[in-house]
């Protein structure tokens, strides 16, 4: 088995990424090389694996090095080694589908069989424990009542909540939610199984749509997690009470100015990690200046997660 890998600048990542899909749509892995530069390996036998000059044409003068190296044969006993399961105290639980159920009040299960992950790598822990501490919001009593806080599902079950009844690409309603970047589904599927609801989950990549929607499906919120694809380039992010944003600074920087231009609707809080933490202050002062204002700062080694609120910046 060989692994051929690509390392590019960290500023342009995301656009490389979405080039090289096309040439390895089996998956690709993501690595932080260093705070300039991000490395993208695809694994596959000899003569299975993107040709050089493809890769290049398609990569160009953003193409910082490329390496093959042969690994050993045991080499997918050893990834499911890599992947053990993420707990956060007895809420939550984030493990793959070969490690046995976790005591937590929500277990999910994420499979990480196309390189996305299962929830361990820094920025997405960070995303998680900021989730944690919020309380979805109240939601109006169907029968006419006094408001009720939403009632999240309780371990890897059935979801009790109601089927979203928003539009497809909206995120309407008190306690819905638009996952930015979805990736294998890991913020989406947490945030509905905590209620909010209905929840969108957005990604320019084909492959992490597919993910999400059958990882939802795995743990039971298919009703509840509408999935599809999303170029934050050239459409807007539908609006909601919450966004979770675990994108680079440099697309976290360009969505804001989306919102500044009037592109896209500012949200009413947003969880923005994937990015590190000499990138923090710049990032929030792009959202201070649609009224967004920084009410939390978490740092995990050299990645940050903010917490903004548009309430606190009025």
């Amino acid at each position: 088995m060989l692994r051929l890998a690509i390392r590019v600048p960290r500023e342009q990542a995301e656009l490389v990424l979405a080039q090289i899909i096309e040439l390895a749509p089996a998956g690709v892995e993501e690595v932080d090389v260093d705070e300039a530069t991000v490395e993208y390996a695809v694994y596959g036998a000899p003569g299975e694996l993107p040709e050089l000059p493809d890769l290049r044409a398609a990569v160009g003068e953003l193409l910082v090095d490329v390496s093959t190296t042969e690994i050993a044969d045991d080499w997918a006993d050893r990834w499911r080694e890599f992947h053990r399961p993420l707990v956060l105290g007895e809420r939550l639980s984030v493990r793959p589908p070969w490690e046995p159920p976790q005591r937590c009040a929500i277990d999910l299960v994420i499979d990480p069989g196309r390189a996305f992950g299962t929830g361990a790598h820094a920025t997405t822990r960070l995303c998680l424990e900021l989730l944690l501490e919020l309380e979805p919001p109240l939601a109006a009593d169907p029968q006419g009542g006094a408001e009720r806080p939403a009632q999240p599902a309780q371990g890897g079950g059935a979801e009790t909540g109601a089927p979203s009844h928003a539009q497809p690409g909206q995120a309407d309603g008190p306690r819905a939610c638009v996952d930015l970047g979805c990736g294998s589904g890991v913020l989406a599927i947490a945030a509905a199984k905590l209620g909010w609801q209905p929840v969108l989950a957005l990604d320019h990549d084909p492959l992490s749509v597919e993910a999400t929607a059958q990882n939802a499906r795995v743990n039971a919120v298919e009703g509840l997690v509408e999935v599809r694809q999303l170029d934050l380039l050239e459409q807007p992010v539908p609006a909601a009470p919450l966004v979770l944003a675990n994108l680079l600074a440099p697309l976290l920087l360009r969505w804001c100015e989306q919102l500044r231009d009037g592109f896209a609707p500012v949200p009413g809080m947003v969880i923005a990690s994937g990015l590190l933490v000499g990138e923090a202050d710049a990032v929030a002062a792009g959202f201070a200046q649609v009224g967004l204002r920084e009410t939390r700062r978490m740092v995990g080694g050299e990645w940050a997660a903010l917490l903004f609120d548009g309430a606190a910046g009025r």
